[in-house]
């Protein structure tokens, strides 16, 4: 299948009993057993629901792997993965990350003797340097939130290659419409589902995809052992979701193209971070790596002010100044000051997230009228 029909039919059946075209919301806790240990394949819900399998199935079969597996959030499944590992392990991460990420690293599981390195990964070769014979897993954000910085999937994979390191890609920004990380030779794929794959600001969820069955396999006893589950209506809503997602995520990409356009000629504005930009320094890398470039746009201003960020985003009407990203409506985010607030000052200052920072998802609303309530919001 291609990936437009994918997102509508990929791991799907229709219910066997009644035909039901959609999954139905399976709302159980239990399944009836027709002797004790003989069942219909499912028992307890927390080991497998069928609404959530069909999700799964979705999952896996969008990010072309083996096995997906549905989390009640981002955080939850990056969760998972890293109890694949033990103490003494070690993790090189890309230094721009998502905040909830780096909290998690640095305040959750350094304390279970799990050893993070961040890294600039804009050259691959630095992350050579840092690997050890105790590394086992290299986390990659492509796009990176909220930089917008771009990482070379192949090259890291080729990195990692021969020596018993998982490679796992938050792919959340890019969504499989745009990049599909295990086709590049990732092993696992993450996702915050509460954003484009879910795509209408309504649910909270979180995806993994892992490229073979063996891993898939570990990665769900944990998430059995752990209980981490999504429940059957968001798993509904997130699968109802992805069957939108390709014409969500070009409507998305053409109106992060035309509101990055436009932001670059602003005289407010000092930078533009925008990989569908040739301003953007790893433009060739979005360009080959990429599908599209998404809708996520970050700027700063040529005051380097916070007080002008803050005004900005004070007055936007029509973007929504709000946490998330990945809905079907605009929203505006003050990186160092909301979703980035658990990195500490002087780590944002060295990864260039300032105080003038702002991050926009862009929607699917009509450009003109996103354009329109920037220009406002500059007055």
């Amino acid at each position: 299948m291609n990936f437009n029909t994918k997102v509508i039919h990929g791991g799907q059946h229709h219910e066997s009993a009644t035909g039901s075209v959609n999954v139905p919301v399976f709302l159980t806790s239990t399944f009836a057993q027709k002797s004790p240990g003989v069942h219909s394949g499912y028992e307890y819900s927390r080991a497998a629901n069928p609404t959530r399998q069909a999700l799964e199935d979705s999952l896996a079969s969008i990010e072309n792997g083996a096995r997906g597996l549905a989390f009640g959030s981002g955080l939850a499944a990056i969760d998972c993965v890293l109890k694949l590992l033990n103490p003494g392990d070690e993790v090189v991460a890309v230094d721009d990350l998502y905040g909830g990420t780096y909290r998690m690293f640095t305040r959750l599981f350094e304390k279970y003797q799990l050893k993070f390195t961040f890294v600039n990964f804009d050259d691959v070769a630095k992350i050579a340097d840092v690997i050890t014979d105790k590394t086992k897993l290299i986390w990659v954000e492509t796009p990176t939130n909220p930089l917008m910085k771009l990482v070379d999937i192949k090259a890291v994979v080729d990195i990692a290659k021969g020596k018993d390191i998982l490679v796992a890609v938050d792919n959340t920004f890019a969504t499989p419409y745009i990049q599909r990380p295990i086709d590049l030779g990732a092993d696992i794929v993450m996702h915050s589902a509460t954003k484009y794959l879910g795509g209408h600001s309504d649910v909270i969820a979180g995806a993994l995809i892992a490229k073979d069955a063996e891993l898939g396999e570990k990665l769900h006893f944990i998430q059995f052992a752990s209980g981490g589950i999504l429940g059957p209506h968001d798993s509904y809503l997130v699968l109802r979701g992805i069957k939108t997602l390709a014409l969500r995520m070009q409507r998305h990409s053409d109106n992060g193209l035309a509101v990055a356009k436009y932001l670059e000629t602003h005289p407010a504005v000092d930078k533009v971070i925008y990989p569908g930009l040739e301003s953007h320094p790893q433009y060739e890398l979005a360009k080959s790596q990429m599908k599209e470039s998404g809708g996520m746009v970050s700027f700063t201003f040529k005051s380097g002010k916070k007080e002008d960020a803050i005004k900005f985003l004070e007055k936007v009407r029509v973007f929504t100044l709000a946490e998330s990203l990945g809905g079907v409506e605009s929203l505006a985010n003050h990186p160092a000051l909301m979703t980035h607030a658990s990195i500490p000052a002087e780590k944002r200052a060295e990864l260039g997230i300032t105080d003038d920072l702002v991050r926009l998802s862009v929607g699917i609303e009509d450009a003109e009228d996103l354009i329109a309530d920037l220009e406002k919001a500059f007055s």
